[in-house]
Formats: C-alpha cells, structure tokens, sequence
C-alpha cells in the first residue's frame, strides 16, 4: 500500500516483546496475531517437549524429492511442517529446556526484559514454571500475563484437559453441526477444522491488545484469561437465546438462516459444481423470481406463485423453494448462476474448493493468501492477516523460525550471556 511521503506505516504493535510458550494451534495463533502486527514474539520451545505441529512428515513436495509427499526428509525434520509455518511466522526460535531448573530461570529472565507472556497450558503450569502472574509481577510490575486454559482456571471443570474437539462437543456447537431434521440426514457433529482454537487465539490477542492500551495509560500490567469453551459459547448467541425464549433445544439448522430465504447451496451444471444464494429483501426477492422467469427452464412463474408472497412465506416453504431454485441452478454454471444474480444485486458466489479459492481474483486482491520464502521448503502459501487497517497494516514479513535460529540473540544481546556460556548450556542440553 502506497502512503503520502512513501514512507511505509509503521506496525502498532512494533514495541512490544513477547514471550510465546504456546503449543499446538490455540496458543501460537494468538502469538503470530501479534507478531503480524509488529510485535516481536519469541517462541519458546526445546527438543525435550516439541511442539507437536513440528511432528510428523510433511504434507508437501520438498525440492529434489518429486511428488513423493511422505518420503525421507534429508534430515531436516523437524522444520518442515506447512500448519506450523503458517501458526508461526514473523516469530523468532529460543530453545529452552523447561524441565531443567537453569533452563526455567532463563525463561524468567526473558520475560522480566519482555511486555507480554502467552500461554495455552492447563491450570497450574505456569505456577509450576514460577511464569504465573503473581510471581512475574513481582519481578515487572507492568508484566501482561495471557493464558488460554480449556475452561477457565476457576470453576468445576478447571482441571479438565481437552483440544479442540472436547470443547467443541462441550460448547454445544457439536450438537448444531449438520442437516436442518426434516432432511432426514444424520448429525454430522464434528468440525473439519480445530474452530474453538481459532476462536480463544483470536480472544487472547484481543485480550493482550487492551492490556497493552491499559498498561499505556495506567502503567499496570494484567492478567488475561481466555478460555477456550467460553470463546466458543459466545458464537451460540442465537441458539442459547432461543432456548431461553422458547424453551425448544437447538437443532442443526443446515444452511437455513431465519433471516434469508431461499438461503442454501445448490447444483450446478457440471461434476460436483454448486453455488451458494443467499435473499434477504423483497427487492433482492423480485430480483432473483425476474431473473428466473426470464430464464424460463422449467420453473417460471415464481414470482407469481403465493407460497412465496411475502419473507414469512418464503421461509415457512423454503423446502418447496430450494426445488425451484434448484431446477433453474442446474441448467447453468456456477459462474453464470453467479454473472446473473449479482447483476441485479443478488447475493451468490461459487461453492469453491481449494483450488478456486488459491485462483479467486478477489481473495488475491485481499491478500487472503500470501507466498513466504521458506528456507527448507522454498516458496509455500500462508494464509495472510485476517484484518486490514488502512493506517497501521499486518503484515507476513518472515517465515515460521527454524528450532533454536535466533538462540544467539535472545541469549547473548537481549540477556547479554557470553559464548561461552551458551556453550556450557548447549553441553548441559538447557539450550537443547
């Protein structure tokens, strides 16, 4: 983005230092959301407790290996893991062996020349670190402590362990996965993606980002707790309202929006081709039921027919609605489904696969996707900053960090150890 002067905006967060002993994908997610904004975030990790997403043989092509995806990886493991690269980019890599008692007092020196430390660890492991707030802020008042436990560190299921699954199934938000009952489809339940990690790594950020204004302005540090179960429940605003209402337990409503009718995905002329439509408004109502008509193909005389006459109609007979969208859907393409509707302002886009998605225009021009230059994998796709502010950008500067790359510097300039000493500490496997 070009600026007056061009000079480049500088990053909101480009002052702040962060010590980020997330694992897994809850924890290092709230990290890089800091770290695309500016802030200087220093993974923690060590080969004596790896963090999993390292594990495993990568899902790509490596150079010089062809197409064999689960073939040897000339030694490289464990860096090569795309979720990983894509969790924690613009991070720096300290390797800190926890589990020695020198390794925990370097931690704590870290985090007394640093603003924030983050966390995705059950209740009680940072008091077992001597990393809780209590014994930080007695170290660095103005210390922001930010942790990530599955239900909160109060309460009946404190002590409970889970991932993302668990906390899914506990939300409810398992129970709403699927088919609207009337379709006669089973539950579906589960979620393709970890979303509740998603959802508490986005609220620990947010949570850091008002400590930090806080701090700026009173001096005084804070403790931010963002459990993951209540992030996930406050997505289920409508359907926990709704009981509360009327009683009914929420079913999985499909694609059904009660403020859209018709509101669903549907065929399309070619293998496994769909498009999503979305009406809201009696003009947008007309729009489509015109376009249809004008069309023909089976299913004129929408507009006309009384089932459909006003928004209740439309809902309470939406079942009888998809058929007739339907019937002129597969007749066409989803790009011509999609030419049509949006020329009379009607809201319709392809259902798109991976693939499409890399190739859409527009997620391109939004950066959706942006390619980093990764030393052991070369050019691969991270997915880009999910906000943008015109006056203060993220950015993807710099790719996920090799174990231990930035050793030298997070030892010898920020804690002003000499080589010797990372030596010896090298020898005793505390750096490790």
């Amino acid at each position: 983005m070009m600026v007056s002067g061009s000079a480049m905006p500088r990053p909101p967060l480009r002052n702040v230092r962060v010590v980020d002993l997330g694992s897994a994908w809850a924890g290092p997610m709230a990290g890089h959301l800091l770290a695309d904004m500016g802030a200087e975030v220093i993974k923690v990790e060590s080969r004596a407790r790896m963090d999993g997403m390292r594990l495993g043989r990568p899902m790509i092509p490596i150079e010089n290996q062809g197409e064999d995806l689960t073939g040897g990886d000339r030694g490289l493991w464990p860096e090569l893991q795309p979720v990983f690269h894509g969790l924690n980019r613009n991070k720096l890599s300290v390797t800190l062996n926890l589990r020695t008692e020198t390794g925990r007092s370097i931690l704590q020196r870290l985090s007394s020349v640093s603003d924030v430390v983050l966390a995705n660890f059950s209740p009680g492991v940072l008091e077992r670190l001597g990393m809780d707030y209590a014994s930080l802020r007695a170290v660095k008042p103005d210390i922001i402590v930010a942790s990530m436990p599955a239900f909160g560190d109060t309460g009946p299921l404190r002590d409970m362990v889970a991932y993302a699954p668990i906390i899914q199934a506990m939300s409810g938000m398992m129970s709403l996965v699927g088919y609207a009952p009337e379709e006669g489809e089973p539950l579906v339940g589960e979620l393709q993606a970890a979303w509740s990690d998603t959802v508490a790594a986005l609220c620990a950020a947010l949570g850091v980002a008002a400590a930090l204004r806080h701090r700026n302005r009173t001096g005084q540090g804070q403790y931010v707790e963002a459990a993951h179960l209540e992030g996930t429940a406050a997505l289920l605003g409508v359907p926990m309202l709704g009981y509360q209402m009327t009683g009914r337990i929420p079913v999985p409503p499909g694609n059904d929006d009660p403020d859209f009718a018709p509101h669903n995905n549907y065929p399309c002329a070619g293998e496994d081709a769909w498009v999503a439509i979305a009406v809201g408004t009696e003009e947008e109502w007309q729009a489509l039921a015109g376009v249809i008509d004008r069309d023909g193909a089976g299913c004129s005389g929408l507009a006309g027919d009384a089932r459909f006459a006003d928004k209740l109609s439309r809902w309470t007979n939406r079942r009888d609605l998809d058929e007739f969208v339907a019937a002129w859907t597969r007749n066409l393409s989803p790009q011509q489904v999609v030419e049509r509707l949006q020329a009379v302002g009607v809201a319709a886009m392809p259902v798109m696969n991976i693939a499409d998605q890399f190739a859409d225009p527009h997620l391109n021009a939004r950066e959706t996707y942006v390619e980093i230059d990764h030393p052991h994998v070369g050019a691969e796709m991270v997915y880009g900053v999910p906000w943008r502010f015109s006056g203060a950008p993220g950015s993807v500067r710099a790719p996920a960090p090799l174990l231990g790359q930035h050793n030298d510097y997070v030892l010898q300039q920020l804690l002003g150890m000499d080589g010797r000493r990372v030596d010896e500490l090298v020898a005793q496997q505390v750096v490790y």
